[in-house]
């Protein structure tokens, strides 16, 4: 189709004129004529974008990649992939002075009963909940269109970084309120913080409510954008990334805390949150934290206390003895 101005004003308000409601609702976006070759043969003349060859690894595997299960089978996959060689390090490293000087908490060690622990109730959720949840989705939703075209690569890096906006404040306003009605901390969020020092496992030690939240909310916020399924996945797998590391117990020199100059939490700021759980609720940024007064100052590797938490601690203590 040869590229045509009019095709594309007409393609627009088509898609404009789509309901938003039938397509949250139906999941079965619709997909305008122009997002699949009128702008890519604007950008691209050959058709062809950055991430199109990792894309056309469907091909063949259409039925698979399109099934409702394969979202769950790889966040789950991956999520247990990820979090194993941690927790080895947590186990059977405890003289790696490589990667034990790096411990947040260095005091405090992971035992194989807190793994044990952990890992029950996490395979419980999956069992009770994750799997009956997937079932459901694999018998009542239909298979994902899966476009021919990927998508660009500024689409699927923003559709992303959006999304976790979203989630960030979405999350930091549950995890406010399940802090300061005691109701809820009690019979939900308390069971996350049994452990004053984290570790891998602590991710997804939750109360079925808390797991259940967090996994509708971060399968629901790629809706907003009408992302690309390669968008959806990649951001299910970024969001375990993060999620995982904050809860590592280390504080790595490459992690993002590090590398984003203060916009990103990390580890050592949700083990803050662990020792002090009236602060630091976003889980990965910091600007709500700063702007509405709940940030804490972090330690770093080695439990090290830098002058600004020191500081703050004086504040607090000086606070106290004035009430």
């Amino acid at each position: 189709m040869s590229f045509d101005f009019y095709d594309i004003v007409t393609d627009v308000f088509s898609f404009l004129n789509a309901s938003t409601i039938d397509r949250v609702l139906y999941k079965t976006p619709f997909i305008p004529e122009f997002l699949n070759e009128n702008i890519s043969r604007a950008v691209a003349p050959d058709g062809r974008r950055i991430l199109q060859p990792i894309w056309d690894l469907r091909i063949g595997r259409e039925d698979f990649v399109a099934s409702p299960l394969f979202p769950v089978i790889l966040s789950v996959t991956f999520y247990f992939s990820l979090c194993t060689p941690f927790m080895i390090c947590d186990l059977y490293g405890k003289n790696w002075r490589w990667i034990q000087k790096y411990k947040i908490q260095s005091t405090l060690d992971v035992t194989p009963a807190q793994c044990w622990d952990t890992l029950v109730l996490t395979f419980w959720n999956h069992v009770l909940y994750i799997l009956p949840a997937a079932c459901a989705q694999w018998v009542w939703t239909p298979p994902t269109p899966l476009p021919d075209l990927a998508p660009t690569l500024f689409d699927f890096v923003w559709h992303q970084f959006a999304a976790l906006l979203i989630f960030d404040f979405q999350y930091y306003v549950w995890h406010w309120t399940h802090h300061k009605v005691r109701f809820l901390y009690k019979h939900v969020h308390a069971i996350h913080h049994r452990y004053h020092a984290p570790f891998v496992w602590v991710t997804q030690y939750l109360h079925p409510w808390e797991l259940i939240t967090v996994g509708f909310l971060t399968t629901t916020n790629t809706w907003f954008f009408n992302c690309h399924p390669i968008t959806t996945w990649s951001y299910m797998i970024v969001s375990i990334i993060v999620s995982v590391e904050a809860h590592l117990g280390f504080d790595f020199p490459f992690t993002l805390n590090h590398l984003t100059y203060g916009f990103f939490g990390g580890a050592p700021k949700h083990d803050m949150h662990h020792l002090k759980p009236l602060t630091n609720y976003q889980p990965f940024f910091n600007h709500w934290d700063k702007m509405f007064d709940t940030f804490c100052p972090v330690m770093s590797a080695g439990g090290v206390k830098p002058p600004d938490l020191l500081e703050y601690e004086r504040k607090v203590k000086e606070t106290k003895k004035v009430r």
